[in-house]
């Protein structure tokens, strides 16, 4: 079954080349994957994170405080959304950026129902600034903003193939999961995909979740497809 509307989510650190920062070969191979994607008619909304320059939660400490340093990640994840509106824009995806702090100069403000309208319209739109407060995690931004913005699943993209019963680059028995409950993914330990806060919120409005190997070609558009992929979430 291919979605009319996806929410998907991308970690910072999946932007970022060998010192950092951001790779614009890799943002520009990422453009042409999301634009496969959307030329089948998919909306698309897509949070980005901001790991490639900083975590709040890590830097807090010796003097800067917690509320500060998630700011600073806030921020991190805004020029992230920037650099991909501009590579899918010169790919010939319409694209908006919104955001949830105030850049008034660099990008709208989050408008659930101007968000609404751009997807209509077949723009994809980015969110970026997670959810504009402190010790939220982009995660749980992703979920939140999925349910407001009525996405049919939230698509998790990640460095490996789903989920597994551990860390599958440092053990080599570890077992992937096809599908997994809420529930289990919650009370497992071993599943760190997403944060509790954010699996927890799309469990009580019963939100599906896939997550996929973001590295392989036509992976998105076969997650946006409805095609078996990864582990689902549910």
């Amino acid at each position: 079954m291919a979605y009319k509307r996806v929410l998907l989510k991308l970690s910072g650190e999946q932007l970022s080349g060998r010192e950092g920062g951001i790779d614009p070969q890799f943002v520009a191979w990422l453009a042409e994957e999301i634009k496969k994607a959307t030329e089948t008619g998919v909306e698309m909304v897509i949070i980005v994170g901001g790991g490639n320059f900083l975590r709040g939660a890590t830097i807090a400490g010796e003097g800067l405080e917690r509320t500060t340093a998630d700011y600073m990640g806030m921020l991190a994840t805004v020029m992230n959304g920037l650099a991909l509106m501009d590579m899918l824009e010169h790919h010939g995806q319409p694209t908006r950026l919104q955001t949830n702090i105030h850049v008034n100069q660099v990008a709208e403000p989050f408008i659930r129902r101007r968000a609404i309208r751009h997807l209509e319209k077949k723009r994809v739109v980015i969110v970026a600034g997670g959810l504009g407060k402190p010790y939220l995690t982009t995660d749980t931004a992703a979920a939140s903003v999925a349910l407001e913005l009525d996405c049919d699943v939230i698509l998790k993209a990640t460095k490996v193939d789903g989920i597994y019963d551990k860390d599958p680059v440092k053990f080599e028995g570890a077992v992937k999961y096809k599908e997994l409950t809420y529930q289990e993914a919650v009370e497992n330990p071993d599943v760190q995909v997403m944060d509790k806060a954010a699996l927890g919120l799309a469990m009580e409005q019963k939100k599906p979740l896939i997550v996929f190997d973001l590295h392989k070609d036509g992976n998105i558009l076969r997650a946006v497809s409805g095609e078996s992929i990864g582990t689902k979430v549910s």
